[in-house]
This record gives C-alpha cells, sequence and structure tokens, in this order.
C-alpha cells in the first residue's frame, strides 16, 4: 500500500490502536486513504495485544466525503473501494470506535456508519449532501441512516443535503456519545469501557427500520408526492426517496444493492454530471495559473464605498455582514440619508424574518461611517466605487482617490463595461487598481466578477479573491474587455433574441421558450427589470466610439417613444401598478411590425427549439472567442458567471458545459447555418476555438 504511510497514521495507546485519517484539507476519501484504513485496521486485527481500534480524523473533518476528483476516473472503483473499507470495519471482530470532529460528510458519514459506536463533538456536523450533486449516497447512506435514527429523520437528511449537528442525535443509535473534552481521549475511554463491559459490536446493518405513523408505504406516498412536485428538473430527489423506502421495505442486502444500482443510474444523468461540474468549477476558479500561490495578501480592515445607491448600498452590506466597517460616501446629505435607510430597512426585514436579532442590526449599522467627503478614505485598505457608469464621472473619482487614499489601499471599480486599463491610468499607482464588479442586488447575488488590469498587482488579485470567498460570493477572474465575461456574452444573446424579434418570434414567446429551458428569467423580461435604457446608452457609447451612426433596433425604438421597461410602467411588456408580472403589449407589438415593415422583414414562424438554439448557442460561440482571447482562464469560468450571475439554470451546468453534452460537432453545424441566412451577422460565424476542439474531438471541459 504506497500510499497508506501519508494517508493515515498509525498509533497504538494502551490497548486501542489509533488509526488517523491524514489526507488535508477534509479527509477526502480517495484510493490512498481507503487503503490506508484498511492497512491500519488489518494491522490492529494481527496485533493481539490491541483490544479496540480508534477511527478519527482532524479538528476540522472526520472526513468531508468521497474524492470528487476521482468520479469517472480508475481510482474511484478501484478495490478496496468505500462499501469494501465499510464491510472491514462493520465485520471487525474487535471494536471499532468512530470518533467524530469538525464533519462527517458524505462518504465519511457512510464510513462513521459502518463502525460499532460513533463519539462526536456537539458540533460536528452530519450529512448526507451527494443530492446536491445530482447522486444519492451510494455506499449504505440510505440503507443505514435510517436503521439509525428513524425513516422520517433520515429521509430529511438524505433529500435536504442539509447538515445536522452531532449534538441533536446524542443518545440515539446514530451516536453513542458526546465528547465535551479531548476527542481523542475521549475516544479512547469509550472503546476501553467498550472492551471492559463487553458491549455487543453493534452493525447497522442489523437493526430494523422503526415503522412510522400513520403507516410506513402511507408516509412514503407523502414523500414522493412532496419532493415530485418540488424536484422538477433534477432527478436525484425522488431516487433518494426510493433508496430509502428500500432500507423500510427490503432486505439490508437488497436495500444495498437497489441503492447501488440508483447511485449508478445518477451518475450517468446531464443532471449529476453538470452539478459534480459546478462543484469542480467553484474550486478551480480560485487557482491563477501565473500567479506564485505563496503571494502574500494585503490586509483588509477597513473598506470605502463611493455611491449609497442601490449598488453602492448592496456592496456595503457584504463587507458589513462579514464584521468589516464601511465608510459610506455621498455627495449630497438626502442620498446618503436614503442609503443609509434603505440598508437599515434589508437588514430589518431580515430581522422580522428571524435570520437577524435586532442587536446584529444595531451592530451592522454602527459598522457605517457615513461621509460627504473623501477626507475618511485616507483611513481605507480597499475603496470601491460605485458611481455612474460613464468615463468621465470615473476619472473624476479615480484621481481624487490616487491623492486621498494611502499607499497600498486598493483602489476598485464596479464598472460593468468600461475599460479598466483606462481607469488605472488616472491613476498614479495602477498596480493598485481593479474592477470589482458586483452583481444587482449586490447583497444577494453570488457573483463576483475580478477585473485584472494589464498592470494589476498579484497581490491585489490574490487579495481580492481572498475577499471574495470571504463575503461569500463566487468570484472569477476575468480579463479586460467590453463587458469583462458576463456583460460580453449576453451582447451576443441580446441581439440573438433580437434577431428572433425580427424573424417573427414574440417577447412572450421567446422568453417563454428560454424559461421553459430553465433560464431564471427571459431576455425581454430581464431587460424590462434592468432597463432599456442601460443598453439604449451602451449601443449608444459604442457607436460613437466607433464613429458611426447608431442602426436602430426595436429596443431603441421602445426606449424613444419612453418605455424604459417596469420603473416606466412599460418596456417590452406593459406592468399594472402594483403587479409585478408581464403583460403582453399590443403597443410592442405594433412596433415591432413597424420596424419588420421598414426593413423589408416578412415575419416567419418559429419554433421553440429555434429560440433556445439561437440564444443558447451565441452564448457559447462568444464564450469560446472569450477563451481564445484569454478574458477567461477556463470553460468552467465562463459558465460560473452564467450560473450565478444570469439565471442559467444549474441542471445545465452552464452555457460552455451545455454545448458539451449537446456534442460541439453539433453547435458547429448549427452556427455555421445561421451564418448562411441572407443578411446574417457575421457573429455567428463559429469561432476557430470552438472549431478546432469540434474537429479534434474535444471538449471545453
Amino acid at each position: 500500500m504506497s500510499n497508506q504511510p501519508t494517508s493515515t497514521q498509525y498509533d497504538v495507546r494502551g490497548s486501542v490502536a489509533v488509526v488517523t485519517l491524514n489526507n488535508p484539507p477534509v479527509n477526502g476519501l480517495g484510493y490512498g486513504l481507503r487503503s490506508g484504513i484498511v492497512a491500519g485496521l488489518d494491522k490492529a486485527l494481527a496485533d493481539p495485544m490491541v483490544t479496540a481500534v480508534v477511527l478519527i480524523g482532524s479538528d476540522r473533518a472526520f472526513s468531508g466525503g468521497a474524492d470528487v476528483k476521482e468520479f469517472g476516473t480508475a481510482n474511484a472503483g478501484k478495490s478496496p473501494n468505500l462499501p469494501d473499507v465499510i464491510k472491514a470495519l462493520e465485520n471487525s471482530p474487535k471494536p471499532v470506535v468512530a470518533a467524530i470532529g469538525g464533519m462527517a460528510l458524505g462518504g465519511g458519514l457512510e464510513l462513521a456508519m459502518g463502525a460499532h459506536f460513533r463519539v462526536a463533538k456537539g458540533d460536528a456536523n452530519l450529512g448526507l449532501p451527494e443530492v446536491k450533486l445530482g447522486l444519492l449516497p451510494g455506499a449504505g447512506g440510505t440503507q443505514r441512516l435510517p436503521r439509525l435514527i428513524g425513516l422520517e429523520s433520515a429521509l430529511n437528511m438524505i433529500v435536504s443535503g442539509a447538515p445536522v449537528p452531532a449534538k441533536k442525535f446524542e443518545g440515539s443509535p446514530l451516536i453513542d456519545a458526546i465528547i465535551e473534552g479531548d476527542l481523542v481521549e475521549g475516544a479512547l475511554k469509550f472503546a476501553e469501557k467498550a472492551v471492559a463491559d463487553k458491549l455487543p459490536l453493534k452493525r447497522a446493518r442489523d437493526l430494523k427500520v422503526k415503522p412510522v405513523a400513520p403507516g410506513t408505504e402511507a408516509f412514503l406516498q407523502f414523500a414522493r408526492n412532496t419532493v415530485g412536485a418540488t424536484a422538477k428538473n433534477y432527478p436525484a430527489p425522488l431516487k433518494c426517496v426510493e433508496a430509502v423506502a428500500a432500507a423500510a421495505t427490503k432486505p439490508f442486502d437488497e436495500g444495498l444493492t437497489y441503492e447501488r444500482e440508483l447511485f449508478q443510474g445518477l451518475m450517468l444523468t446531464s443532471e449529476s454530471r453538470a452539478l459534480r461540474h459546478v462543484f469542480n468549477a467553484e474550486r478551480a476558479a480560485g487557482k491563477i495559473p501565473d500567479v506564485p500561490e505563496d503571494t502574500k495578501q494585503r490586509e483588509i480592515r477597513r473598506v470605502g464605498v463611493i455611491g449609497a445607491g442601490t449598488m453602492g448600498g448592496g456592496i456595503t452590506m457584504n463587507f458589513l455582514n462579514v464584521g468589516i466597517p464601511v465608510v459610506l460616501l455621498e455627495m449630497k446629505q438626502e442620498a446618503l440619508d436614503r442609503g443609509l435607510g434603505t440598508i437599515r430597512k434589508n437588514y430589518e426585514n431580515s430581522a422580522a424574518k428571524g435570520k437577524l436579532t435586532a442587536e446584529q442590526v444595531e451592530q451592522r449599522m454602527a459598522l457605517i461611517t457615513p461621509t460627504l467627503t473623501y477626507d475618511p478614505m485616507k483611513d481605507v485598505d480597499l475603496v470601491i466605487e460605485a458611481v455612474f457608469e460613464s468615463m468621465d464621472v470615473k476619472e473624476q473619482v479615480f484621481k481624487t482617490l490616487d491623492e486621498v487614499c494611502k499607499p497600498g489601499a486598493i483602489l476598485a471599480s464596479n464598472t460593468s463595461y468600461l475599460n479598466i486599463d483606462k481607469i488605472a491610468s488616472f491613476t498614479k499607482r495602477p498596480q493598485d487598481v481593479i474592477g470589482l464588479h458586483f452583481f444587482s442586488p449586490a447583497n444577494v447575488m453570488r457573483l463576483l466578477e475580478i477585473v485584472r488590469g494589464a498592470k494589476t498587482a498579484d497581490d491585489v488579485l490574490v487579495t481580492s479573491l481572498a475577499l471574495g470567498k470571504k463575503i461569500k460570493k463566487v468570484a472569477v477572474i476575468s480579463g479586460v474587455c467590453d463587458g469583462f465575461i458576463g456583460n460580453r456574452m449576453l451582447a451576443r444573446y441580446g441581439a440573438a433574441a433580437q434577431g428572433l424579434i425580427n424573424t417573427g418570434a414574440l417577447p412572450q414567446q421567446i422568453d417563454g421558450a428560454l424559461q421553459k429551458y430553465g433560464m431564471a428569467m427571459g431576455p425581454f423580461r430581464m431587460g424590462d427589470l434592468a432597463g432599456l435604457d442601460i443598453g439604449w446608452a451602451t449601443r449608444k457609447r459604442k457607436a460613437a466610439e466607433a464613429g458611426v451612426e447608431l442602426k436602430p433596433i426595436v429596443a431603441d425604438k421602445l426606449c424613444e417613444a419612453g418605455r424604459f421597461g417596469q420603473k416606466t410602467g412599460a418596456g417590452w411588456y406593459r406592468y399594472e401598478a402594483g403587479k409585478r408580472d408581464p403583460i403582453p403589449d399590443a403597443m410592442t407589438e405594433q412596433l415591432i411590425n413597424e420596424y419588420r415593415a421598414a426593413s423589408g422583414i416578412t415575419p416567419r414562424k418559429v419554433e421553440d427549439s429555434e429560440v433556445v438554439e439561437r440564444c443558447i448557442f451565441a452564448l457559447v460561440n462568444e464564450g469560446a472567442r472569450i477563451l481564445e482571447e484569454g478574458i477567461a482562464a477556463r470553460a468552467s469560468d465562463i459558465d460560473l458567471v452564467y450560473l450565478n450571475g444570469y439565471g442559467f439554470p444549474a441542471h445545465r451546468g452552464g452555457p460552455m458545459l451545455y454545448a458539451d453534452i449537446v456534442g460541439l460537432p453539433n453547435v458547429v453545424r448549427a452556427l455555421r447555418r445561421f451564418a448562411a441566412e441572407p443578411g446574417a451577422d457575421p457573429s455567428w460565424q463559429p469561432a476557430p476555438l470552438l472549431v478546432k476542439l469540434a474537429e479534434e474531438g474535444k471538449t471545453f471541459n
């Protein structure tokens, strides 16, 4: 067992062998660790002086479960696999005690349930989160947990995937004792007592699942109905119910076989592939290939935010939530008071829902230093501007910050589109300038685009990534281009939707088709919500920068008519006072028809499948160009942007993974078909990288 010495540590304390899991950071159950556990157990069983075995992890984790990176590799099924390890523990003639600290999740909890006894710290988290990866527990978790904590509690844990503190199970067959002091010492004493008292070796497999009221079958049917109504695009939750049902209705070994069949079936689903892709993507996003891993972070103890509007207030809340004081600057007292009032109202709404106490609300509000001058910014370690999206305004702000802020302070822009390198040129310290693009509402949306300028220092980049993690954002690094990753792709998506309007579709059909595909909101509803005037201003800016006359599209005609979206009561749709739902509007249809007639377009019928194909493949094609240009480091980063900032359905895994699943040759053929249409936009030509990968039989991920 070549990996055994580094994956586990073996010690004998008196008459008890201690096998310590040693695979940082969370003792993932890869092949090396599995081999090490069996080797340690065999050594203990071969030693006549050893009377019991304690299996323990680190303070952080007993085990965080399976090594997801092994999925689909030869090591995943290599013997000993996890069921083999659990069987070895279960069949040990000497007592095996699992000592749980930190967490025992997924395969980690399944491993612990294979021991004869379990002791834990009260705050250790126990859970089976496989459903979040589109799977179910595949090493007996659905069969052992109901036998240890009951059918209803086990079903709730498995279907939700949510962890539960070990203290809740004190005295149940799952947790034999809660250890208050040192976990190793407590586990040793428990093991010694188990031997001295000649406690029978408990195997979870030998227990019976207790019946539930009003009857097991009635309860299971209720669970099927309830879970089925909420699972929507995900097959795993209902399969979890069926696996747990087997624990109550089949002998243990039959249930175990059925669980394995269900697990293997789920592994092959596109939904599980997508969720596993997202899991790995989030971990990969924090890796910067050209920045040394030992790059030291700058210390961020105090943050400045310029602008107390919707975006500035939301940004501020992110830092208050983690205890970082914020200096909040506005130009007028009225605007400052309004911004502070909105922040307070948001917190009070959370308190009303029981998410915060009144004391916590006041503590967070007390972290704000409101100001009408730049002077307090001299003490901040990071300042983020959230002012009007105009380069002239940005220039004024950054020149002032350059004069006021201390050396080493990070100067960040929340711009959605503008050139970070140009913004950095307004200062004498371009190495300290970076883009931190939050998404609205900034206190809710998980995405943070970190825009790396040409001269952004490595430590500024590393600090920004760490700060994103601290404020619980999914941080993705982008290079400099118009709109960065997300909004640059959104422009192509919007153009594809606009092209469908020209062709013969209406906003409600396009939105409906994309929402049926899984998008949280269609492009026209999203445009109305964001404000059509924003895109209008961007198109006018780009035309002016290019020195050409703006060629109006239907959206511009709506803006010319004062229809900016929800905020004006009309955009692509009409909105009634007090109601959020959009209403298809005859005025919009009239403007569309007039535009088609003026452009010499004869409308045709558009199928929903064509709507999805054009809009999603437009995203994929632009994503390929972004990859090719080095704006994004990896395809999975692009997927994270769309999953966390633009409402892309998680069960699809993001646009780039969706293209992989569809098949890149099929995407290329479709794009070439669109590009060959009379008067087609040149952007429909397949990106060279996309063509290359398709021809080589490769994928983005």
